[in-house]
């Protein structure tokens, strides 16, 4: 049976002798751009990551992009404190596409390896997989990897900022630099009573060699960070200046509207656009292949976006559906869960002997777990703007990857890639629907054929939902053995489901996946439970259906899945849910004692107060381990004659290492409570023949205000390196919920969304 250690020991194997001698060199460093950074008159770059302006004002590059989880405020911040700028005189600005910017935490983090690991094998992967993707990664923003990736990038290149701009002061004062002090941008030399502020400094520096090895701060001399600082882009947002991708408007803009083929994946076969044609302000209509994954379909050009909105529909097509014809989401569901009577699935994990131990055990416990199909509904719906003109092309895109968005309006365009401009707007959500760019190659191909004018394309509401790449369906089976004290002796786990990175690496390179996914399994394998014997394993089940990377990825269902099932082995046990977890992290410090802050906050093991309407009530707990924090939450809900569910609060305690900024994580911990709420509760796309049959959020909610529950958030404190924050506080909450649900009526939901017979 292939396990993940022999397929990254071959992996690794494989690429011999080149492979030992790159990986021994040093990794390229993350200071400096290809080429000089573009600045306005009066900016210096004193390196890719900072530009300082004669008038003081310090621009921070930002080579990830903000989607509403403030991380523009948390990389300036980390930058401005080892320069010990003037907080209030600090900009951002979107950096361009250059290696520097690549994203190596998320890809290292990607690999299939267990939390826990701490061997060769680990840190040579990771050496590895770091270098290769400095040169050949992708500049990304995703898999909550942001701050991790630029925590130390951010803070040298601060650092090498302060140190050139002493090395400039000391050397027009003609003194040690020893002896020069930086505090809110302003350099002094106390003895000699001089000082001078960055912008007088910014030119002489930037003629300053780049330091070697700047020393950093002491985290117990921060003045910024671990303090709750207001988020940069706050203002502009409340006033309505932030310019998001829908708000791009350029000197003779045209705008498209798009009706593609109800089947996903389809094409237009041939087409009739004479009625189109006749309404007014058409200016022309055209087709577009399906591409990067995406649907084919046809656009009417227009001088308003009125005009082609209604002119869209009015082009007459004969569609060939291809692959998807005929797909149904139920069958397909009975597929996935048919595939767990015959396979047994790639292990990710495995320790001691799970059979014997099955064998053996006074008790076992079964149970089959089921996630839907669901999509991500940002607020703002898909938009990308393009003009092409003269062989080249301008791309203005709300996007999470912006090489990739490069690279796929460039083969649309049939032109090479340094020959299109990406311009990243703000993004109105992004909840890894903008890790896609099937949306960017569609604005190119209708692009191609404007004529010169940029064109802006803008989906509906309706088509957002019936043409996303979807968070894939999974199903579960868990047994586990009980010992005669009540101990777990046994958890043996098989999931069954779509992988994403293959389809992912098909219509995004055009690359074969291969190997073992981590996402498909995260979740389930990489967590912190102390089992005597385990084997958790994943079944990959090849079907038509695109998919792709949501909030929490594998996370979002596993943590249901596994949390749930580990709350029926403690009922079964007739032990505490919390208590029973307790037992299972002792050599976890970190997770015990989150696990406990969570459980004093929502005064765990009390008498509940009955609702005063009569509705039943109950309390419950997860733990999950994801993206590097740990997050443990106890939700409490309440359950009418009606069976409907109530989430009326939630406690949740976060160690994500540490916190950069409290206000923020805050922020982003309510965000995946609601994100899970939403999906927990009422998330469901379901398929008939190769249509998706939601289409707005009459029948795809989203949490409403009334339904929000009140949230309670507790940071630890911490000093370790910081870890994901945007999307741990998604995967319990489902978990949490349904097991309070339980708590309350005594009946154990297995399936999301979640919802009493």
């Amino acid at each position: 049976m292939p396990t993940r250690r022999r397929f990254i020991l071959g992996t690794l194997a494989a690429t011999g002798a080149l492979a030992i001698g790159w990986g021994a060199m040093p990794p390229r460093q993350r200071l400096v751009t290809r080429e000089p950074l573009p600045a306005a008159a009066g900016q210096v770059p004193l390196n890719g990551w900072v530009k300082i302006d004669r008038d003081d004002t310090v621009t921070v590059m930002m080579a990830k992009s903000e989607m509403g989880q403030g991380i523009h405020t948390a990389l300036a911040a980390i930058l401005a404190e080892e320069l010990d700028a003037d907080w209030p005189r600090v900009r951002t600005e979107m950096s361009p596409i250059d290696p520097i910017y690549n994203n190596l935490a998320a890809v290292v983090d990607g690999l299939p390896l267990h939390p826990d690991e701490d061997g060769t094998l680990k840190r040579f992967a990771g050496w590895m997989t770091a270098k290769a993707m400095r040169e050949f990664g992708v500049m990304m923003t995703g898999g909550s990897s942001s701050t991790k990736d630029l925590w130390l990038p951010m803070r040298q290149a601060g650092a090498s900022a302060r140190a050139m701009l002493v090395a400039a002061a000391a050397q027009q004062w003609q003194v040690d630099a020893a002896g020069i002090t930086v505090a809110a941008g302003l350099v002094a030399h106390a003895a000699s009573g001089r000082q001078a502020r960055f912008g007088e400094l910014a030119e002489a520096a930037g003629r300053q060699p780049l330091p070697a090895d700047p020393p950093l701060k002491d985290p117990k001399r921060f003045t910024l960070l671990g303090r709750p600082l207001r988020r940069t882009d706050a203002a502009d947002k409340i006033a309505g200046r932030t310019g998001f991708g829908s708000d791009v408007l350029l000197p003779g803009m045209l705008y498209a509207a798009v009706q593609m083929c109800p089947t996903l994946g389809g094409s237009v076969r041939r087409l009739d656009a004479a009625k189109a044609h006749a309404m007014p302000g058409v200016r022309k209509v055209v087709s577009f292949p399906a591409l990067n994954g995406g649907t084919g379909g046809v656009a009417a050009i227009a001088d308003t976006p009125w005009q082609a909105m209604q002119a869209a529909p009015a082009v007459e097509v004969e569609w060939d559906h291809g692959a998807m014809a005929g797909f149904s989401s139920a069958a397909a569901i009975e597929q996935i869960a048919a595939t767990l009577d015959r396979e047994d699935g790639f292990s990710y994990y495995s320790t001691g002997d799970v059979d014997a131990a099955l064998a053996t055990a006074a008790k076992v416990v079964e149970a089959e777990y089921r996630a839907p199909w669901l999509a991500h509904t940002p607020m703002e719906p898909v938009n990308c703007t393009v003009q092409f003109r003269d062989g080249r092309a301008t791309v203005w895109v709300p996007t999470q990857v912006p090489g990739l968005a490069r690279m796929a309006a460039a083969r649309a365009l049939g032109i090479d890639t340094e020959a299109v401009e990406v311009k990243v707007q703000f993004l109105g959500g992004g909840f890894g629907r903008r890790l896609e760019v099937d949306f960017v190659a569609q604005a190119a191909a209708i692009a191609l054929q404007a004529d010169g004018a940029p064109v802006q394309v803008l989906w509906t509401r309706e088509q957002d939902i019936r043409h996303d790449v979807y968070r894939p369906a999974c199903v579960s089976r868990f047994r586990a053995g009980l010992d005669a004290q009540g101990g777990l002796a046994a958890w043996r786990n098989t999931s069954a489901g779509q992988a994403i990175v293959p389809q992912a690496l098909g219509r995004l390179f055009g690359l074969p996946g291969a190997g073992p996914d981590k996402t498909a399994a995260e979740g389930a394998f990489d967590q912190p439970y102390e089992f005597p014997n385990a084997r958790i394993a994943h079944e990959t089940v090849q079907l038509p259906l695109q998919v792709g990377f949501w909030r929490a990825v594998g996370h979002s269902h596993h943590a249901f899945f596994k949390e749930g099932f580990m709350d029926e082995v403690a009922a079964s046990a007739g032990r505490d849910p919390v208590a029973f977890r307790e037992a299972l992290l002792q050599r976890h410090p970190r997770h015990l004692a989150v696990l406990q802050r969570a459980a004093a906050m929502a005064d765990w093991g009390s008498p509940i107060a009955a609702a005063a309407d009569g509705r039943r009530r109950g309390k419950g707990v997860a733990l999950h381990q994801s993206f590097g924090a740990i997050v443990a939450q106890v939700a409490q809900v309440s359950v009418g004659d009606d069976g409907a569910i109530r989430v009326e609060q939630v406690w949740c305690a976060i160690d994500c290492g540490f916190a950069v900024n409290p206000n923020v994580i805050r922020q982003q911990v309510e965000s995946a409570i609601v994100y899970g709420l939403s999906a927990a509760l009422h998330g469901e796309v379901t398929i008939e023949d190769g249509r998706v049959v939601q289409s707005n959020f009459h029948d795809y909610p989203a949490l409403r205000i009334g339904e929000c529950p009140v949230i309670e958030t507790a940071i630890i404190d911490s000093i370790e390196h910081p870890e994901g924050v945007g999307e741990p506080g998604l995967p319990p909450i489902a978990p949490a919920v349904a097991n309070a649900v339980f708590a309350a009526t005594g009946q154990r939901l297995r399936a999301l969304p979640l919802k009493l017979a």
